[in-house]
This record gives structure tokens, sequence and C-alpha cells, in this order.
């Protein structure tokens, strides 16, 4: 069965901003299930566009600014 966006439910979903990069932590449900905790980064282009990127690794300001953020989502789950 292929992906289906309007099965994606979002419960928690908090950005934080670095400059050039943002990291969104968020709580997903797919079509009623287990509540997921997923982490994104997107980069901003020349053109000014936030563009979606591999999160990788987290410099310790990210990890610093990022985790009281994920731990506020793990309580919603």
């Amino acid at each position: 069965m292929p992906y289906d966006q309007s099965l994606d439910v979002s419960t928690f979903k908090e950005t934080k901003e670095f400059g050039e990069t943002r990291i969104t932590v968020g709580v997903f449900s797919y079509n009623e299930g287990t509540k997921k905790l997923q982490l994104s980064r997107e980069n901003l282009s020349q053109t000014g566009e936030w563009r979606f990127s591999k999160l990788g690794r987290l410099t310790k300001e990210e990890a610093q600014e990022i985790v009281p953020i994920m731990m506020r989502a793990v309580e919603t789950m």
C-alpha cells in the first residue's frame, strides 16, 4: 500500500532555527498506529527556500537546544 499523507497525523511539532538551518522535532502516528518521534533538518537555499536535508549529526549547540524539545515530545507519546 503506498504512503498516504492524509493518514499521517502530527500530535506534536516544534521547530528550532540555527541561522541557515532548522531542525524540527515531531510526533507522528500513521494510520492510527504507534506514535513515533521524528527529527528532520532543512537548510536555507541561496534562493531563500527551505530544503529538506539528512539530519545526520548535531553540533553541541543544536543538541543542547533539541534534547529538551525531544523530551517534551516524548511526554506527548
